[in-house]
């Protein structure tokens, strides 16, 4: 629970004349919800924007982070205590009044804002974006919110724990009831409760130094623990770190970073000059691994079928060594010969569940239909990965999910429809990560509660 009081706003915002003030932090939080759900916007990427727009700094930008990302987060639980108040269905409530509705109820539940302030604020924002008969429906229900705390909600509202546990989990962590189980057959029902409250925390802001660029020491921070180029940032601005601004170092996850280390590391007899990153976008393992491949006398070139991710890598590598082009090109048709690459990494575009700390959002977007045709894209990028690998060379499988789909049942594929394949022990490349044991033998998966990084799996595959 975030441990931050919220006084009254002391420069609420005037609307045109007549219109009532709305708190500015409050109306910000509604705008990014509006363009996530309106626009398929992603948190992150959309919150800056409208940071600056408003002029919104230190404690209240903070606050508002933390005001969209935990109501994203927790809306499942949310609507569940929503409906209970309201007496009729959420489809029935106007859009931008149920968003305004969740802002409260994060603040009501898992926030320490004044029951009266949360109320208030939440109130005048309806009647300010909406009109009066919202904003008396909107204190109605939230007058009803404050009868119990969130614990309370969740005996009265989640199904019954031991005849559904599945959707008891759902309702009480927040989550579809799809994603609960597949986590659930993937990381196993003792750890399932673990894994799902991890989901829900705010992640840390991971820094990596980009090496022969910059160094750990000059990132400010903790180490982190397991990558060698990682320190998790205090707090403050990322891009204000010179570093960073400079491009010499980047914002990256533990995880991740990981995934570049282990593509790095793999042993290869012979020749060591041309890597590939297969799916580039948006370009932070890339530039990870073109700071490798420079010390090491390689050259790399990454590929990413999107134009506008391509663009993001190219900025990513921009002023690196050891990078040989960027190229806009679909992974599963690449215009490369076939064995040019002594090392290539795959990426796969995935559900992204592995992420849910620092995409909130894609819990509510994914669907269980999603799943076919993404693992039917791994295979294929896979596939085309092992063409473009030299006999002898290596490829990283790579998902920031541990959705055993996406994971085990493609590399099983992989391995039995191909006799030029052999699957290789990752874990002497990351000896000092513990329980990082994969669900095939020599793979590795990552995982949000254990490690605290993003649920990265990792297979390392060898062309004979």
């Amino acid at each position: 629970m975030a441990d931050r009081r919220r006084r009254p706003p002391s420069s609420p915002a005037a609307g045109a004349a007549g219109r009532p003030r709305v708190d500015v932090p409050r109306l910000a939080a509604l705008e990014v919800l509006k363009a996530v759900r309106v626009d398929d916007a992603y948190t992150n990427l959309v919150l800056p924007a409208v940071l600056a727009q408003h002029d919104l700094s230190g404690r209240d930008a903070a606050f508002v982070t933390e005001l969209v990302s935990g109501t994203i987060r927790r809306q499942g639980t949310y609507d569940a205590v929503l409906a209970a108040c309201i007496d009729r269905p959420l489809a029935k409530v106007e859009a931008k009044v149920l968003d305004a509705l969740r802002l409260g109820a994060h603040q009501l539940l898992s926030m320490r804002v004044p029951a009266h302030a949360a109320i208030s604020t939440t109130v005048d924002l309806v009647r300010a974006k909406v009109g009066a008969g919202a904003a008396g429906f909107a204190n109605a229900v939230l007058r009803k919110v404050t009868a119990h705390d969130l614990d309370a909600w969740v005996a009265l509202v989640a199904p019954d724990a031991t005849a559904d546990p599945v959707g008891h989990a759902a309702v009480a962590s927040s989550h579809p009831g799809w994603v609960v189980e597949e986590l659930r057959r993937a990381v196993g029902a003792p750890e399932l409760a673990a894994l799902l409250a991890a989901d829900n925390e705010p992640p840390r802001v991971t820094l990596v130094a980009r090496p022969g660029r910059a160094t750990r020491n000059e990132l400010p921070g903790q180490p982190t623990p397991w990558s060698p180029y990682g320190v998790v940032l205090e707090g403050g601005d990322p891009g204000a770190v010179p570093a960073v601004a400079e491009g010499r170092a980047g914002v990256q996850d533990e995880g991740s970073q990981l995934v570049a280390v282990v593509a790095a590391a793999a042993p290869v007899d012979g020749r060591d000059e041309r890597w590939l990153d297969l799916c580039a976008g948006p370009g932070g393992k890339s530039a990870l691994l073109a700071a490798l491949a420079a010390g090491r006398g390689a050259r790399l070139v990454a590929g990413e079928r999107q134009a506008h991710r391509a663009r993001l890598v190219a900025r990513n590598l921009r002023g690196a060594e050891g990078v040989a082009g960027v190229l806009t090109a679909d992974g599963t048709r690449p215009p490369f010969r076939p064995g040019t690459f002594d090392r290539v990494l795959v990426d796969a575009p995935c559900t992204g569940l592995g992420a849910l700390r620092r995409r909130p959002e894609a819990r509510w977007r994914r669907r269980p239909q999603d799943l076919a045709d993404l693992v039917a894209l791994q295979r294929r990028l896979v596939g085309s990965a092992l063409d473009l690998v030299r006999p002898a060379g290596v490829v990283l499988y790579a998902t920031c999910s541990p959705v055993l789909a996406e994971t085990a049942d493609v590399v099983s594929e992989v391995l039995g429809s191909r006799d030029d394949v052999r699957l290789e022990d990752a874990a002497p490349l990351l000896p000092d990560v513990p329980d990082a044991a994969g669900p095939l033998a020599g793979t590795l998966q990552l995982w949000p509660h254990r490690h605290g990084t993003d649920a990265m799996f990792l297979a390392l595959l060898r062309r004979s």
